[in-house]
């Protein structure tokens, strides 16, 4: 595949991307328009992103119609596009190349010497972004493609100059990360989700142990794994691997430690122990106990690559968090808001725990819109737990993304299942229910992986 998308890209001039408004996609998109290709897309809903391509010189058309690709000479699509999307079908028509957006990720990254690839069902965006932070910050000059925006790099990637350092978000979803080129694999964790690719947890650990022997079957120069030594599947996949190195807080056993933890109001600093000896100490900007995993897996691969303890303590120290997680929106009335992409129970759990700590007594309202059908049945129960945590509990329409409801679920069953929950029935009516909810030192939360963090805009 490598060779003949090679060829591909060698005598093409003009690339369509089928739903380019999202994160992964656009930023391909303006990669290659940097490397000199013409480049347009299209996308079911203008968004931020469709208008930052636009004012960045990269057409946009809005809904799908197979007379967009005309004039182009291949398409790149995701696995979230359906086969009965018009314009890949008239690519298949017209016998266009049709190029899956992890081949060509995967293609552009073959020059680096380091290849970082970040995965795990929770995590990755912010962990790759920590990664970026301190690589840059260390002066390496990274090109980086993450799954969330950042203020330093004014989006989710960044084009450097270096061909020593590629720093990736490997997406789990269909299989995708299988077609990268990762010289270092990170494992942050293995977990159930996307249930409507995955048949189960053993179809997935299977699919993380081929991402992880990645580096040892591609010939690349210094192939390693990182894994959570806390987490009891990622760890399975480490020990069984030719080099590994480890990162936690509760296994004694791993390279990368910390220890002497400590928290205030959601924030936590700690002291990072390599090979038993104390490396530097690290106060995390971002709230949330789940960050000192993030910052351990950042820790562990810029070391790996060369950078010093300490200018990676101190890059860590002053990373200030990706867009929509936990990002703080303003306040009205006395009253936080903060979005989170959450859409997982795990995430969920985690970031509401976060909220309670930030908001030092105060009420946390979550609001959430659940992402997929298929999600939402398959961990009914869970997200009916996690979500029982908050105070309050809003929940708006479940957003469908790429699915249609053949599960027979709701988000008003989800409400009902919830002791004190409401239904939304639309983003305006949430954000009055909210701000009804909300006094003055409480803290509304966000949730959601679709379009919820709209309301944000709607309370401040």
């Amino acid at each position: 595949m490598e060779k003949n998308l090679r060829f591909v890209m060698e005598k093409i001039k003009n690339l369509f991307f089928i739903g380019i408004g999202g994160i992964s996609m656009s930023s391909l998109a303006f990669a290659c328009k940097k490397a000199g290709y013409k480049v347009a897309g299209s996308d079911r809903d203008a968004s931020a992103m469709t208008k930052k391509l636009s004012d960045g010189k990269i057409p946009v058309y809005i809904g799908h119609d197979a007379k967009n690709i005309d004039g182009y000479d291949a398409v790149v699509y995701t696995g979230a596009i359906a086969d009965d999307n018009p314009e890949l079908i008239a690519a298949k028509e017209k016998d266009l190349p049709i190029i899956y957006r992890a081949d060509l990720l995967g293609w552009l990254m073959r020059k680096f010497r380091h290849r970082i690839g970040v995965a795990g069902m929770h995590g990755k965006s912010t962990a790759t972004s920590m990664m970026a932070h301190i690589f840059i910050a260390a002066g390496t000059d990274p090109t980086v493609m993450s799954g969330a925006e950042t203020r330093e790099m004014g989006g989710a990637y960044r084009t450097g100059k270096s061909r020593e350092n590629f720093i990736f978000e490997a997406c789990e979803y269909k299989d995708s990360f299988l077609d990268m080129f990762p010289s270092i694999s990170v494992l942050l964790n293995i977990d159930v989700d996307h249930t409507d690719y995955f048949s189960g947890i053993e179809q997935i650990k299977t699919s993380f142990e081929k991402f992880a022997q990645i580096p040892f079957l591609t010939g690349a120069e210094e192939p390693i794994v990182i894994a959570c030594g806390d987490d009891e599947k990622t760890l399975d996949i480490a020990a069984r691997s030719p080099r590994d190195v480890t990162f936690g807080i509760d296994n004694p056993n791993c390279d990368y430690l910390a220890t002497k933890i400590t928290e205030k109001r959601g924030f936590y600093s700690f002291e990072i122990i390599k090979d038993g000896e104390p490396e530097g100490k690290v106060a995390l900007k971002v709230p949330g106990y789940h960050n000192i995993y993030n910052a351990l897996a950042a820790f562990a691969a810029a070391d790996v690559c060369g950078i010093s303890c300490e200018k990676i303590c101190s890059a860590l120290s002053d990373f200030e968090g990706t867009l929509r997680r936990f990002e703080y929106k303003g306040s009205r009335d006395g009253v936080e808001v903060y979005i989170d992409y959450a859409h997982h129970p795990r995430e969920i759990s985690a970031v509401i725990s976060t909220a309670k700590k930030v908001a030092a007594g105060g009420k946390v309202i979550a609001l959430f819109e659940p992402h997929t059908y298929s999600r939402t049945a398959e961990h009914f129960d869970a997200f009916a737990s996690a979500l029982s945590e908050a105070d309050n509990v809003i929940l708006l329409d479940i957003y469908a993304a790429r699915e249609t409801n053949t599960f027979g679920v709701s988000s008003a069953q989800l409400a009902d299942a919830i002791p004190g929950a409401c239904y939304a029935p639309s983003y305006e009516s949430a954000a009055s229910i909210a701000t009804t909810f909300a006094d003055d030192g409480d803290l509304i939360l966000i949730l959601g992986a679709g379009t919820i963090y709209k309301i944000a805009d709607l309370i401040v």
